[in-house]
């Protein structure tokens, strides 16, 4: 099979993916430009051909994929209008296949789409491939059939994260580190100013030694606190360090359509804290006994839910980690390429 993907920002767990799929089948993978907010480093395999999309203007584009002659297509979203009108060409010759993380949130615009959808989705795609069940229930309002919706588009690279795992269960046995972890980018919507705030009334309300570790970049300006340690951006190879270091992981977004990090922390064996806009937040987190969930852009409730684990024994917070790694294997690679199957062999 020549699998064509049209990506947007392309990440390590979704080369992992192509890289498992071109074991045996053919990879091409069309990409926009890294994004500046996160500056990853990727080592290409050689077994996937990378195209980068600015190289291309839409008439060159349409030609490098007539000679990769592709025999499925999966395209990222619907907001790039190049990989749209080339998907349309396709339609109904082989599976053309959306991609979407969004979850369905009953606003004006979402309505708007539902009303457009014949005009510029289901005349353009046969099939839709998504994160989990928030958007799974878009897709089906947009006009896509249940049986035309495959889940589990994003699977993390379980094989590193959980490496990981079993390298630091015993050593954080012996010596357990009281240390929460925020992984994202330093942006309003993902609530990193509502978790500073947080934590710093925490501990002025109810001092502690738990400490505060953040990587990322972003417009907003790192906050100053003695328990708050800021490392900036971090490549995947160096995450492994901290996270032997730390116990529970936060991700406070206001605004989170999924959130493989969720996964990776999770294969990684850290207890979560999750606020409820968190997509991926059904998938891995089992309240009160791998963590616990609060209201987004609520502090007060962010504030308890961080005292919930501080009050916790070291053994109970261990414990929901082990949690977190057990479910974390719920979505893998393997069953990534089964979904994609599934979809390509459905179409004939």
């Amino acid at each position: 099979m020549r699998a064509l993907f049209l990506y947007s920002e392309i990440a390590i767990y979704f080369l992992k993916c192509c890289e498992e799929l071109a074991k045996n089948n053919e990879v091409h993978v069309v990409k926009w430009p890294l994004n500046k907010a996160a500056p990853f480093k990727f080592n290409y395999s050689k077994s996937i051909n990378i195209y980068k999309k600015n190289n291309y203007n839409r008439k060159e584009l349409l030609q490098l994929i007539k000679n990769i002659n592709p025999d499925i297509i999966i395209c990222s979203g619907w907001m790039d209008k190049d990989y749209l009108k080339i998907t349309k060409i396709y339609f109904k010759k082989i599976p053309t296949v959306l991609s979407c993380d969004t979850q369905w949130r009953g606003s004006l615009k979402q309505h708007l789409a539902i009303a457009l959808s014949p005009f510029f989705l289901l005349n353009t795609f046969s099939h839709g491939w998504v994160a989990g069940d928030r958007q799974a229930e878009y897709l089906n309002k947009l006009g896509f059939n249940k049986n035309k919706i495959k889940d589990n588009f994003y699977s993390c690279d379980l094989d590193f994260y959980n490496t990981i795992y079993k390298k630091n269960v015993a050593n954080k046995t012996n010596n357990f580190p009281k240390r929460f972890l925020f992984i994202g980018r330093y942006y309003d919507f993902k609530g990193i100013t509502d978790l500073w705030d947080a934590f710093i009334d925490l501990q002025k309300e109810d001092p502690n030694d738990w400490e505060l570790w953040c990587l990322g970049l972003g417009d907003i300006k790192p906050i100053l606190h003695p328990k708050i340690k800021h490392f900036g951006f971090t490549q995947a190879e160096e995450i492994e360090a901290i996270l032997a270091q730390c116990s529970v992981f936060i991700l406070p977004s206001r605004f989170e359509p999924w959130g493989v990090v969720v996964h990776e922390i999770a294969a990684a064996g850290l207890a979560l804290i999750l606020s409820d806009s968190v997509g991926s937040k059904n998938y891995f987190l089992a309240e009160s006994k791998n963590g616990f969930s609060f209201k987004a852009k609520d502090i007060k409730e962010l504030k308890n839910t961080l005292k919930k684990i501080i009050n916790l024994s070291p053994e109970k917070v261990l414990e929901m980690g082990n949690l977190s790694h057990q479910l974390a294997q719920n979505i893998n690679k393997e069953k990534w390429i089964n979904n994609l199957f599934e979809i390509y062999n459905d179409a004939y």
